[in-house]
């Protein structure tokens, strides 16, 4: 059986807490040994200098331990000293503990010989070389946070990069030509936009410039050690210039958009986006290793394409097979403002060490313009540095100032390194200048007068660094103007064929989405497949579901209820909704596709109603049935994640994980529907408009739990109203099914159908036991499909209905007992399951054969202003008129509107159902006019 030993507390790390300390470290340790180790060296110090007497040994021992902790210290602190900014408007004096005098070294004691033990690659130093290493090491224009990391080896690792006599950032002429070559495209790009498009906004990379050859460096570097994927994700600063420079965009399609173009042909649709928000992907080869780029598009909420691209990301590992994630690398770009200031930030960094979360680690690039829109940083922020969230993760932290190049590429090669050695998160802090305002027509010396002075006086990188590298004869002037007008021409001719550009295909359904493509039928069209299973299929899953393997100690409880479960299946009868779902999912690994499904406590279920993960009570051992289907494969396969306690990060990541597979179904469940509220920038900027913006096709499902039973405002509905009002141009899926079978049949069409579409489903509650929500082995098996409508449980006879009440979800069945109860014979309830697409089609088919109708009600749980009713109002008008009751117009019945969701109360909460249920069926002299939900 395959058992998940996915458990323990989250301390218990292999790498933590510390089992040995770093030889240098160990000094603060004073163990026996250590002082013992110290003594010793001490003797042999002080033998050189003549003769041996315990005050020369106890100097010599006492400088040695001094001495490792002004080293500890510069690890611990020096970045503090680091000459970080390129306009030297940050400047920090040297902190007094990085001083030899702090240390208790006098004037006299900085030439004196002093036992290092080989730390910084010295067995014995004077203070003046330590300092003078130590400075150049932590203290020049990269400044290292490491020292908060617990694991030993990580640490080692980043010091033999950083530290030592001998340490340098060393790179060929040929790798400092290159270096240059690019900061100058980067520059040219911006001046050329400038002087093609005055005033237009292009949220410009200038002064951050060095960005571009350190991007680079993390493919040619990546691809050198086994990367052949790169997902990448940033907010609209320097988009375009990574675009164009770094992902090879071409640059006539730039031009074109600029010109008002269209990024797709004119035949796909959609609304099209900014060309700042735009997304590519390509192909880039160094040393003769090919390197998959993908640029996700993002809206204009600044850091909200992070999960997306480690959902893209994870879901690209998972295909491949890769289990650590060492080839594809999600890579982050990140303003210092948003960086800081995002709460989804540290929902990502929170994702990093997570089973069915993590992604090998990402590479985070903080561009620092030391200034958000107008906010300075000491207004954005109550950390020091914007990137100390990282710390939280015990991420290392590279902080490097921009207007050197090779420093920054220098980070980034390191950075590709750590991770693709430990597999973790790191982050490269690159501090620089907006050398214009937030937009191209903003004007920052209204709030930054000061840094603004200072920029206009502040020479281009390409000046500085190319002064350098002249100086240190790599290059001349001549090279410099050569490249400069080389790119300068190739863009002009780019220019000029802009112009006539067409864009001659969309990317949208190519790789992993091929064979898939738009709806063949229209948006209002039945668009069904057999979504049945057999009888074999059907007998198999009976067991699997309902057999507990030998040596697995389930809970008494749950015995029980797989006993009811086996007894359900096997007569075939009162089989109910975690059955039903189960049956879908586990059909769906045997028919060769993945399932995912996560959320808080979704393994158990919120409910206790799914239990899809089955604890051994005697070892805390998970046993996943359906995780045995294909038992071994890669793919396909079913996982079920109990999520972090995060909505918008989990979101945002199932969704990107869903428009990188599209033969997984994604799904995302919410604890309580209205729990996906602190989610809704996913749904409004990616789910509900990805693909009209950026053709980026989605079926992930969203499963929220909605019902009104009087558990109070908060755990009532999930807002259909939100997700209606969102319905346009065969964007989404919104339904709200009662029965087992037909949520089985939902779950299935997702997959079975040549097209995918986002699916929202207001799940049950009280539905998930109740008597009347049961389907029978017919239901799945055989011919059968989902049901758009479904029909009333016991309808008044052929021709007889007079009152048709409408209505979706649990209501349905409320109805069907208050009107059976009551005798009424001439009422018909229909139960709406699918909301959008809206099923008129077949409505208009009921209302035909109901020629005696003489009421059409809506009915509804929700107060007025939420649930349905404004979105089907006018629908329904229109179906009355094709079905030939035109004189006929809706009336609704329902609670009064609110600003409460629901009432928190147990008896105004019955009295509301009562009247509402009264007012629908016509059984009360008075519409309801219920209070308003408290």
């Amino acid at each position: 059986m395959a058992i998940d030993r996915e458990t323990g507390p989250s301390w218990a790390r292999p790498n933590w807490p510390l089992a040995d300390l770093d030889p240098v470290n160990a000094g603060l340790d004073p163990t026996e040994a250590t002082i013992e180790k110290v003594a010793a060296a001490a003797k042999q110090v002080a033998a050189t200098g003549g003769t041996i007497d315990e005050a020369a040994i106890h100097r010599a021992a006492q400088d040695s331990i001094r001495a490792m902790m002004l080293i500890r210290t510069y690890r611990v602190r020096g970045h503090l000293a680091a000459k970080l900014d390129p306009l030297g408007l940050a400047h920090h004096e040297l902190p007094a503990d990085l001083t030899p005098a702090y240390h208790g070294f006098t004037e006299g004691d900085l030439d004196r010989k002093i036992w290092l033990g080989g730390a910084l690659g010295f067995e014995k130093a004077s203070v003046r070389e330590i300092v003078a290493v130590l400075q150049a090491n932590y203290c020049g224009t990269v400044g290292l946070e490491y020292m908060h990391i617990n694991d030993l080896e990580e640490r080692r690792f980043l010091q033999e990069r950083m530290e030592g006599k001998d340490a340098e950032i060393a790179f060929t002429p040929e790798g400092k030509q290159a270096i240059l070559e690019k900061v100058i495209h980067g520059e040219q790009w911006e001046k050329f936009l400038a002087r093609k498009y005055v005033g237009t906004k292009r949220f410009g990379l200038d002064g951050g410039e060095s960005a571009i050859p350190a991007l680079e460096s993390i493919i040619k570097y990546g691809g050198q050690l086994g990367v052949v994927e790169i997902t990448i994700g940033m907010a609209h600063r320097g988009r375009l210039n990574v675009l164009s420079n770094v992902m090879g965009k071409p640059f006539r399609a730039i031009f074109s958009e600029f010109a008002g173009g269209s990024a797709n042909p004119a035949d796909v649709g959609g609304s099209g986006d900014v060309k700042y928000h735009l997304g590519t992907s390509s192909d880039r080869v160094f040393d003769g290793n090919k390197v998959h780029l993908s640029l996700v598009p993002n809206p204009s909420h600044l850091e909200a394409v992070d999960p997306v691209v480690l959902g893209k990301t994870r879901a690209v590992q998972t295909v491949k097979g890769d289990r650590e994630g060492d080839t594809v690398l999600p890579v982050l770009l990140h303003g210092d403002a948003a960086f800081a200031g995002q709460g989804i930030v540290a929902e990502c960094f929170g994702f990093s060490g997570l089973p069915g979360y993590g992604t090998g680690g990402t590479i985070h690039f903080v561009i620092n313009n030391q200034v958000g829109f107008t906010t300075s940083p000491q207004f954005a922020r109550s950390s020091p540095y914007p990137s100390d969230i990282a710390k939280s993760v015990q991420a290392p932290i590279l902080h490097v100032n921009g207007d050197d190049p090779e420093a920054v590429t220098f980070c980034c090669k390191l950075a590709i390194e750590f991770r693709q050695r430990f597999n973790r998160d790191i982050v490269i802090d690159m501090w620089c200048y907006r050398r214009f305002g937030h937009n191209e027509g903003d004007e920052p010396s209204f709030t930054q007068p000061l840094m603004y002075a200072a920029i206009r006086k502040h020479p281009p990188i390409s000046q500085i660094y190319g002064q350098r590298l002249i100086a240190e004869g790599v290059v001349d002037q001549a090279w410099i103007d050569a490249r400069t007008k080389e790119f300068v021409t190739l863009l002009e001719g780019e220019f000029e064929a802009g112009a006539t550009y067409l864009p001659n295909k969309a990317d949208w359904f190519e790789g992993r989405w091929t064979g898939l493509g738009k709806p063949g039928e229209p948006v209002l069209g039945r668009r069904n497949v057999d979504t049945s299973i057999d009888d074999d299929q059907y007998s198999r899953l009976t067991s699997l579901l309902t057999t507990v393997p030998d040596g697995l100690t389930v809970h008494k409880t749950l015995a029980r209820i797989l006993d009811a479960k086996r007894t359900a299946l096997e007569k075939g009868e009162g089989i109910d909704w975690a059955t039903g779902e189960a049956l879908a999912f586990g059909s769906l690994v045997e028919d060769g596709y993945s399932v995912r499904l996560s959320g808080q406590d979704s393994g158990r279920g919120t409910f206790s109603q799914r239990h899809a993960a089955w604890v051994d009570q005697t070892n805390g051992d998970k046993y996943i049935p359906l995780r045995t289907i294909n038992d071994g494969e890669i793919r396909p396969r079913f996982e079920v994640r109990d999520s972090p306690l995060s909505e918008f990060g989990v979101l945002g990541f199932e969704y990107g994980y869903s428009i990188s597979d599209p033969r997984t179904l994604v799904l995302w469940e919410g604890q309580f529907g209205d729990f996906v509220n602190g989610a809704q920038t996913i749904i409004d900027q990616f789910i509900a408009a990805g693909e009209a913006k950026w053709l980026r096709a989605s079926g992930l499902v969203m499963l929220l739990p909605h019902g009104f039973e009087g558990q109070g405002p908060e755990h009532s509905s999930a807002r259909p109203e939100r997700f209606l009002q969102l319905c346009a141009e065969d964007n989404i899926q919104v339904a709200n099914c009662t029965t087992p079978a037909n949520y089985f049949h939902i779950l299935r069409r997702q997959m079975l159908r040549e097209f995918r579409k986002p699916l929202v489903i207001m799940t049950p509650k009280s539905l998930l036991r109740h008597k009347l929500a049961v389907s029978k082995r017919s239901d799945f098996v055989g011919d059968g499909h989902f049901f758009r409508i479904m029909s009333d449980l016991n309808p008044p006879a052929t021709g007889e209905t007079r009152r048709a009440v409408l209505c979706s979800g649990k209501l349905g069945y409320e109805l069907i007992e208050a009107r059976d109860g009551a005798g009424d014979t001439a009422t018909e309830v229909i139960r709406i399951e699918q909301l959008y697409p809206f099923p008129s089609e077949p409505l208009v088919k009921r209302l035909q054969a109901m020629p005696e109708l003489e009421e059409l009600v809506w009915a509804q749980e929700e107060p007025k202003n939420g649930g349905a009713w404004t979105f089907v109002e006018e629908l329904l008008e229109c179906c009355l008129a094709e079905a030939g009751h035109g004189g006929l117009r809706p009336r609704y019945a329902g609670r009064a509107a609110s600003a409460s969701p629901a009432t928190g109360l147990a008896k105004r909460h019955a009295a509301e159902q009562a009247a509402l249920i009264a007012d629908a069926l016509g059984h009360s002299s008075q519409p309801a006019r219920t209070a308003k939900a408290s």
